[in-house]
């Protein structure tokens, strides 16, 4: 058994797997204040209350797209389980080749994502994150990162919305009634989630003109089941597909 992390932004992700079988999924608030002794109080805590041995896990492997965390977090497993992790980054064998302009300033969770959807959903293939950015990237039919696009979370876009006018709210992110809303609050929902699904159709087919075939699309983040039931694409949702990646790359490389 193995214990997979995945570092965001907003949340840590914990999973247990083993044999590709994911057992318990926990997720913690990202904190870049708090020290290795933080963490592995946090994470002493987490496996006793799901009854988990730290030393019975045969490995580790952690993706992470906040350096600060990243180490803290190495430290405070290596003082809990014994173990070194294995971190995703340059030099790991994925079996995806990064045809990007610098190979080495893709994150990990991107990586994991695209090695994820291609192993397990085939390729050529989209790969939608919706989390604190969204992400769109792209691995070819000859198994290639090819890249992508960056945007602005929608909770992060809507939140910098509200603190940056007078009267708009905070609002919570879910479907209005109609596209054409009548009030302010589902004026904003409406952007928010059929906005965002109308541009995710829009980049999906730019990106598959470009590339210049279909492909396959594969969603996931916090927010993936909140948006892609109104994108116009068939868009496969899978929540644990970083952690179906971790496991992946830590078979490949052990």
């Amino acid at each position: 058994m193995i214990l997979a992390i995945d570092v965001g932004n907003t949340n840590i992700v914990l999973g247990c797997i083993d044999n590709g079988k994911i057992g318990s999924i926990v997720r913690i608030h990202t904190d870049t204040r708090e020290t290795e002794a933080e963490y592995a109080i946090k994470l002493k805590a987490i496996f006793y209350a799901y009854g988990m041995d730290a030393t019975a896990f045969d490995g580790v492997i952690l993706s992470s797209v906040v350096p600060p965390v990243t180490e803290a977090l190495i430290r405070a497993v290596k003082t809990l389980t014994g173990l070194d992790c294995m971190v995703v980054g340059p030099g790991m064998k994925t079996g995806m080749n990064i045809r990007v302009d610098d190979p080495g300033t893709v994150a990990g969770d991107l990586i994991t994502g695209g090695v994820a959807a291609m192993q397990f959903y085939g390729k050529p293939v989209i790969v939608l994150d919706l989390g604190t950015a969204t992400t769109a990237t792209v691995v070819d039919a000859g198994g290639n990162f090819r890249g992508g696009a960056i945007l602005p979370g929608i909770k992060l876009s809507y939140s910098a919305l509200a603190a940056g006018t007078s009267l708009l709210p905070d609002i919570s992110i879910t479907p209005p009634k109609k596209y054409v809303a009548t009030n302010t609050v589902d004026c904003m929902r409406s952007g928010a989630v059929f906005g965002t699904a109308a541009m995710l159709d829009g980049m999906i087919e730019r990106m598959e003109e470009e590339l210049g075939e279909p492909c396959k699309v594969v969603a996931t983040g916090g927010l993936a089941g909140s948006i892609t039931p109104y994108c116009r694409r068939e868009i496969i949702c899978d929540d644990d597909l970083l952690l179906k990646g971790l496991w992946y790359l830590y078979e490949k490389n052990k």
